[in-house]
């Protein structure tokens, strides 16, 4: 369930070269940002880093996507310092929002996906099923992805945003602090029962499933600190 250390670094500089570049007026309100292979060449980064990194300032409100035209700057905020204060947060406080995001997501996205929402979310259930060999990251990547897209789907921008900073957070936090990885590990019944909810628009089923998930994870996580302490 950990997403690789070196992957979320460079995502999180990414996000702060860009904030601060915005910040100091390179691009000014209204005007258009390079696109992101020249962003990628200019940062010396993947352009999947620099997509992340978009994402995560269009999700702040600095940024919007003008579909066909590019992306634009909406205003020049810095976020890095205030994500960088929520990443003081403790471990169980980390996993306590995002539980409590999840689960509001799945409910929210009950009631407002879309067709398109719910052939995302469904594309990416498919990508839960286990392959063999495969490392935790790979399979952290495709779990991230079908939260992201309940998350999206719910049709509140803040909460998607807030999703995908602490998504990203507490699982870091989980491989630097629970070497053994003993947190479990939902399996896809439990995902594709959250899909069924949420393809049938049942709100109330859609965050008990969701629940399902979550509460286990805060549960076991008190009991690993509790005996660590």
């Amino acid at each position: 369930m950990n997403i690789s250390s070196s992957k979320r670094s460079l995502v999180d500089i990414a996000v702060d070269n860009l904030g601060k570049q915005l910040e100091q007026g390179r691009w000014p309100v209204g005007s258009r940002i390079p696109t992101e292979p020249e962003l990628a060449d200019e940062l010396g980064i993947s352009r999947n880093t620099v997509r992340e990194a978009v994402r995560v300032l269009l999700y702040a409100g600095l940024l919007e996507v003008r579909q066909g035209d590019g992306t634009y700057v909406r205003a020049i905020v810095n976020p890095g310092e205030a994500m960088r204060a929520l990443s003081r947060a403790s471990l169980r406080e980390h996993l306590e929002v995002r539980c409590l995001l999840e689960e509001s997501a799945a409910r929210l996205a009950a009631e407002r996906a879309g067709a398109g929402d719910i052939a995302r979310i469904a594309a990416t259930l498919d990508g839960l099923q286990r392959r063999d060999g495969e490392t935790p990251e790979s399979y952290a990547e495709r779990d991230l992805a079908f939260h992201v897209a309940i998350a999206d789907a719910s049709g509140n921008q803040a909460l998607a945003g807030l999703y995908h900073f602490f998504s990203r957070a507490v699982r870091q936090s989980v491989q630097d602090s629970i070497r053994d990885e003993a947190l479990p590990d939902p399996d896809f019944a439990a995902h594709a029962a959250i899909f069924d909810a949420i393809r049938q628009g049942r709100p109330d089923e859609a965050g008990r499933a969701a629940a399902a998930i979550t509460r286990p994870l805060l549960a076991t996580l008190d009991r690993l600190l509790d005996t660590k302490q």
